[in-house]
């Protein structure tokens, strides 16, 4: 006969909420920048410097890039607005930050 035990268990939920807008750029980055670079706490201090200064360069490339998104974006959709006859609405639109 086999017997099989198994443990499981079920990690943490994280919900991150906005009220009437979605995360900002930042927000993204810094899940990004997460995922991509884990920092041992038991890293050698001048490992762990490293590290930190590799964090910070990845955070700062993938905000840069999500910002140019962004923009490129809402260049696409001002265009389309503006190509459909909705001057007014691209107008607001463009104002957005």
């Amino acid at each position: 006969m086999i017997k099989v035990d198994t443990v499981g268990e079920i990690g943490g939920v994280k919900v991150d909420t906005q009220e009437f807008q979605g995360h900002p750029p930042e927000y993204w980055a810094q899940r990004c920048t997460e995922k991509i670079c884990g920092i041992s706490e038991s890293a050698a201090p001048h490992i762990r410097q490293q590290a930190e200064a590799f964090r910070v360069a990845i955070y700062n490339t993938i905000l840069y890039y999500i910002q140019q998104s962004i923009n490129s974006e809402r260049c696409t959709i001002y265009n389309v607005l503006i190509q459909q006859g909705h001057e007014d609405l691209a107008k607001i639109f463009r104002g957005l930050k």
